[in-house]
């Protein structure tokens, strides 16, 4: 059986071939989908959305412990937050075949930066697998737990962008059951205690030993010799890339196993050839690898050192120039920033928090990043996942420390940010008596991702109900004492509470909470919301003064014709949350008469 399928969806599948029992994954592009994917395998694989990437590594770490095969799945910038886990389990090894995705984002299409993380593979001591194509992803997944189990390791399975979302035919095969093996108590294996640990590191060394011997001998590094002037060696989509550069007029070294390198493979290509290209997107992994075995090469210095290796930049890089296409009067094009979509429940809040000055606006990672853009400009810095809330309460510390000082700070992320990380910063602050705000947009669901459930949301990744964690519950029991829930929509009731934070002398937070616009309500969203978003709005045209100042929300619904001097809601995307009536001076904006 053939399919058309994704990088993502084809290791789905190969992780449904494979036997694996348990997957875990915190979602961000350009994983997200992923686990997805292998939740429809429901009844063969349990799969689960963890609160953070290190959460769904330990969970899947403890998965393999008890015996089965299992997955842990993120983007690059989530393997960050899971490194703890991640160099642990490269000392104990596993039980189970275990396999942890990492997603990069060469060209940073939605991360907020570049790293490569070919370097976790290198700096835990685990082997590393590329694949280059659809068939290869789930192909060589199901040969990662093989080397998984046969090496005691896990083992690190590293994707791109291009390979993520790009399809490809796929050749689909049975699955093949493996048993969960008899968990058998070990504790010089898996207990980390010093002098275990000090064991462990020398079989570290040992298996990286014999996963060298491997990585030479195994087809997933293969030379194809073609003309002999130039050889490329490249891994994962960039060997596609190179190919429709040179086509047969280059040799290829294809990497599919990078850690560690086939260095007699490589010895081996370089004396068929004359002049070598390390093709490689981020960092020099390969190239600083072929040149330490003392081999010249061509990589950084002819390439670009960032963004993704397309073949336009491969063949600029080369001969000088792209082939030649129609050019784009680039005047003609509209600019169309990303904004928050039409009835958005994080509008109210920032058009309110935009107007506030000596205002330091810490943000974090989701749609609500957008606040930082105009017409709001209500985002100071932007770290990563739940710093918000410790990096505001930082800057507040120092404000404090300033005489005459007026400035607050604000915190703001989501409600699946504050289940993945934010929660900490919230501890440090009510812990060390910091009087920061902090504001938790709770619109029911992971949005910026795809809608995804979250601990929040009351039901898991699989569909089934679940104990819908009250974040109002976990902020009271953080030790907050100033606490409100309001509804974002409502203007007067976001600047009163504002005022209310902003007037208390200790630490205060405010949840807005109100659906995504985009949200698959389930019957609680709509018993609690009251039929959210079934309503629409229209402008009055004999009332309207054509002041703009609607306009300023922010609202793709909204535009503003020049030539009658009025303002217009399309009521296509017009989703009633009425942020705009309550802006306008004339009362020229109201709910249709049904």
């Amino acid at each position: 059986m053939k399919k058309l399928m994704t990088g993502n969806e084809a290791i789905a599948r190969g992780a449904y071939e494979a036997g694996v029992k348990y997957a875990s994954a915190y979602p961000g592009t350009p994983s997200t989908e992923i686990l997805e994917n292998i939740a429809l395998y429901k009844g063969d694989i349990l799969a689960e959305w963890a609160p953070n990437e290190k959460v769904a590594v330990e969970a899947a770490a403890g998965a393999s412990i008890a015996g089965a095969r299992t997955v842990a799945s993120m983007k690059h910038v989530g393997l960050n937050v899971a490194a703890d886990p991640l160099f642990t389990v490269a000392y104990t090894g596993v039980t189970g075949g275990f396999v942890i995705i990492t997603a990069d984002e060469p060209g940073q299409h939605s991360s907020q930066n570049e790293q490569d993380n070919r370097n976790y593979a290198r700096a835990a001591k685990i082997p590393m697998f590329e694949p280059s194509t659809s068939q290869e992803a789930k192909d060589m997944f199901k040969e990662a737990f093989e080397i998984s189990e046969k090496f005691d390791t896990p083992v690190l399975y590293r994707l791109t962008t291009r390979l993520c979302h790009s399809k490809g035919i796929v050749e689909c095969k049975d699955r093949k059951e493996v048993g969960i093996k008899e968990y058998v108590k070990d504790a010089p294996k898996y207990v980390t205690v010093p002098a275990n640990s000090r064991v462990l590191r020398g079989k570290v060394e040992e298996r990286l030993h014999n996963l060298e011997k491997f990585s030479n001998d195994t087809d997933l590094n293969s030379i194809e010799l073609n003309d002999t002037k130039v050889g490329i060696i490249a891994s994962g989509m960039c060997i596609n890339f190179a190919k429709e550069v040179f086509g047969n007029d280059a040799s290829y070294l294809k990497l599919g196993f990078t850690f560690p390198m086939p260095d007699e493979k490589i010895k081996e290509f370089a004396s068929k050839v004359e002049k070598i290209y390390v093709i490689e997107e981020n960092d020099e992994f390969i190239e600083e690898h072929v040149k330490a075995l003392g081999i010249s090469c061509h990589g950084k210095d002819v390439f670009p050192a960032y963004g993704e290796m397309t073949p336009d930049v491969i063949r600029k890089a080369i001969y000088g120039k792209t082939f030649d296409h129609l050019e784009t009067n680039e005047e003609l094009l509209v600019p169309r920033p990303p904004t928050f979509c039409a009835g958005c429940p994080h509008r109210g809040l920032f058009y309110e928090l935009g107007k506030r000055k000596d205002v330091v606006i810490t943000g974090d990672i989701g749609c609500y990043t957008l606040g930082f853009a105009p017409p709001y400009n209500a985002m100071d810095c932007v770290v990563c996942m739940g710093a918000s809330l410790g990096s505001g309460h930082g800057a507040q510390q120092v404000f404090n420390m300033v005489e005459g000082n007026k400035k607050r700070v604000v915190g703001v992320l989501g409600d699946s940010t504050f289940f993945h990380t934010g929660i900490n910063g919230l501890l440090d602050i009510i812990y060390n008596n910091g009087n920061a705000i902090s504001i938790i947009l709770d619109n029911r669901i992971t949005g910026m991702t795809g809608h995804q459930e979250n601990p929040g949301s009351g039901f898991k990744l699989q569909g089934e109900p679940t104990n819908e964690i009250s974040i109002e519950a976990v902020v009271r029991a953080c030790g907050v004492k100033n606490l409100r829930v309001i509804n974002p929509n409502d203007l007067k009731e976001v600047n009163d509470t504002l005022d209310w934070a902003f007037a208390n002398e200790e630490a205060s937070v405010i949840i807005t909470r109100w659906p995504c616009a985009l949200k698959k309500f389930s019957k609680e969203d709509i018993e609690e919301f009251n039929k959210p978003f079934t309503e629409k709005c229209e402008v009055l045209e004999d009332l309207c003064i054509g002041c703009k100042k609607c306009t300023k929300t922010g609202c793709p619904a909204i535009s503003y014709n020049k030539e009658a001097k009025k303002s217009k809601i399309d009521r296509n995307q017009c989703l009633g949350c009425e942020v705009c009536a309550q802006v306008c001076p004339k009362e020229a904006i109201v709910k249709e008469v049904k």
